[in-house]
């Protein structure tokens, strides 16, 4: 029986959760077209680097370029907002981040330690003139300062702009479980797959895209009470979700996913030396509760990015469908 779901159904049903995104659309000429964007997680409304969540990551392909995820590894923490972009964007965006983090946090690099910056990517070049590093950092600023705590918009929004999956048109998937008292959400940037898989057959159109194998980012966020090592669990789960779409988790594609709890977070000026923070038990029933909201909210924020993106012209001439899906 599938779980309830939130009542947005995206991941800023999760209290305090915000999401922003900046879309850049633009025809150049005949080759080349601007199709790409920035999305922006902010797992609470405070701030992230004094008040630092607990987050774990699991990579299930490593073909990704992603950045801060060696250090959210060790401490199991995570002290910027998530962000979402195209491969040869990480860096900018990265650096967009950091002026944005240094202008809120005047002690970083002075009186204070340094930050570690959380970027992922998927390459949208099937549709985006990448090469022309269209993204600058102050893209990633805008999707900070616009974040909201809002429905999340779908689709070819933001990061998702130029991505493709299983030869439709995917983007960013949001969905939501509740989990007793708890609240379960996840939002993806879908980019995978082809058009014969399993889920998506060929629904009879004659085009026949040469996309790469892809990329997908998962983004699960929680409100229950996990320490890292609980939520790697959590994040482990995310390939099950996959897998029910259709996916074959590819030789070259990068299925990523990081997990945070919004709940006990880790006060960055503390000065005790004991740490305390009450956690649910693993062999607790609510545990494989939390286990099953995750492969849902992974499967149907797959299906929710290609529901909600539109077909979508590129570079090239290329052109990608929307998925029909007739949802």
């Amino acid at each position: 029986m599938q779980l309830p779901k939130g009542k947005s159904n995206c991941i800023t049903d999760v209290i305090g959760v915000q999401v922003g995104h900046v879309t850049l659309y633009e025809k150049l000429n005949e080759q080349d077209t601007v199709c790409t964007g920035v999305t922006a997680i902010l797992p609470h409304k405070g701030n992230i680097f004094s008040n630092k969540i607990r987050a774990a990551s699991s990579v299930i392909n490593g073909y990704g370029k992603t950045a801060g995820l060696v250090q959210v590894e060790e401490l199991g923490l995570i002290e910027s907002p998530i962000m979402l972009t195209n491969t040869l964007s990480v860096g900018t965006v990265w650096q967009g981040t950091l002026q944005h983090m240094l202008n809120e946090n005047k002690e970083i690099g002075d009186s204070t330690s340094s930050l570690n910056i959380v970027v992922g990517e998927c390459n949208d070049s099937y549709l985006n003139s990448i090469r022309l590093q269209s993204v600058k950092p102050e893209h990633a600023i805008q999707a900070i300062e616009s974040a909201t705590s809002n429905p999340v918009e779908e689709g070819a929004v933001g990061a998702g702009k130029g991505m493709v999956c299983f030869g439709y048109k995917g983007g960013i998937g949001t969905a939501s479980r509740l989990v007793d008292t708890y609240t379960v959400g996840c939002l993806v940037l879908s980019n995978f797959g082809k058009r014969d898989d399993a889920l998506f057959a060929d629904f009879g159109s004659s085009v026949k895209l040469d996309t790469p194998d892809g990329s997908i980012m998962m983004v699960i966020a929680t409100d229950a009470p996990l320490y890292d090592r609980q939520l790697k669990r959590l994040a482990k789960r995310c390939a099950a979700g996959l897998g029910r779409t259709g996916s074959h988790i590819d030789n070259g594609s990068g299925d990523i996913a990081i997990a945070f709890s919004t709940a006990n977070t880790y006060n960055h000026n503390a000065t005790v030396q004991l740490e305390s923070m009450s956690f649910l038990r693993d062999d607790h029933p609510i545990m494989n509760k939390l286990f099953q909201a995750v492969i849902e909210v992974t499967e149907e924020a797959v299906i929710s990015s290609l529901k909600n993106a539109d077909t979508t012209d590129g570079r090239n001439g290329r052109v990608v469908e929307k998925a029909p899906l007739g949802l």
